[in-house]
């Protein structure tokens, strides 16, 4: 099998990678920029843009299954700029795997795509989208989704699967801002009841998107369906945070915010960033509010039954794992 990768030199994208040089498939990489890291593992790299269709077609020709794991993730920025890559890239991604006859596509999606605001504890896949989003990244990231689900059919099957929360050893995201803001003592609890969210271990999130890829045929069950993925054991997700800390030597969070005054202050700060053009981020948004102070852990039955997806590490060994690789690497 040759599979061509978006997104192959990043977090989750290269662990994909990895497992498909495992297993002695042909992988290709498209990104924006080459990485060494690659070459060493013999994959073939194509540098361009999603939002360029003639980069796509380039990168998807002579492929048999396309993984589009690449995204503009994030919750700020610039609508034009999280559209032209998650939506955009999203339909050239559709558009060449159908010019060049590619036959499988499996599709990273992403749980916020559901989550409108509130608590959503034991959800599955019959959760609609929500009328509203907080962040641009959800609104584009429903759409492509939306995108993907409709062009299954029978010269290209699709499935789409949907990783909450992935951590691990490597991660560029969410772990370095969580230990960022902890060291500069900006890390605050959100709300003050214990909440449930799923998390995913980055070896876990990538095995289910071979699996998914094995599955998916013209016609097969997971054909055209959208599945949670996590680790399958919710977290508390304040507690989740303090053991990461404690890995990294550092103390559990101490200090609080209550939930409506986190949601108030995102809005405004969201306000004052676009009114005035300030650059960076805002110190807090609506949907850093909202994913920090409510509950979001789901059913994965489905990718169980459908895919064969099993998580094989547990959050006590992942969080153990990543400890060990943020001491390796002086990050304590």
């Amino acid at each position: 099998m040759k599979a061509l990768v978006t997104g192959g030199g990043g977090f989750l994208g290269g662990e994909v990678v990895r497992l498909l040089r495992q297993r002695g498939d042909t992988v290709r990489s498209f990104t924006r920029s080459a990485y060494p890291w690659l070459d060493e593992l013999g994959v073939e790299q194509t540098l361009g843009d999603l939002a360029n269709l003639q980069d796509v077609e380039n990168a998807v020709a002579g492929c048999d299954i396309v993984f589009h794991v690449a995204a503009k993730a994030g919750a700020w920025g610039r609508y034009a700029d999280f559209h032209n890559t998650n939506v955009v890239g999203t339909n050239n991604v559709i558009a060449a795997c159908k010019k060049h006859g590619v036959r499988k596509l499996v599709y990273t999606s992403t749980p916020s795509v559901v989550h409108g605001g509130g608590d959503i504890e034991n959800g599955n896949e019959s959760l609609p989208y929500p009328k509203h989003f907080d962040a641009h990244y959800q609104a584009t990231k429903a759409a492509a989704e939306k995108a993907v689900v409709a062009a299954n059919g029978p010269e290209l099957a699709t499935v789409t699967l949907r990783p909450h929360l992935i951590f691990g050893p490597g991660d560029p995201h969410l772990i370095p801002r969580i230990l960022a803001a902890a060291r500069a003592g900006k890390l605050r609890r959100i709300g003050s009841r214990p909440v449930k969210v799923d998390a995913t271990y980055i070896d876990n999130a990538a095995a289910a998107h071979i699996n998914a890829a094995d599955k998916l045929a013209i016609g097969s069950p997971c054909a055209g369906k959208a599945y949670f993925i996590s680790n399958d054991e919710p977290v508390e997700l304040w507690g989740f945070i303090d053991r990461i800390l404690a890995e990294a030597g550092l103390p559990p969070v101490s200090r609080r915010i209550s939930a409506w005054k986190a949601r108030f202050a995102g809005r405004m700060l969201e306000w004052m960033y676009w009114m005035f053009r300030l650059s960076g981020e805002p110190p807090m948004t609506r949907f850093v509010a909202v994913q920090m102070s409510t509950a979001h852990w789901y059913d994965i039955s489905a990718a169980k039954r459908d895919l064969g997806y099993a998580p094989t590490v547990s959050v006590d060994e992942g969080v153990k794992r990543l400890g060990e690789r943020l001491r390796a690497t002086g990050h304590t």
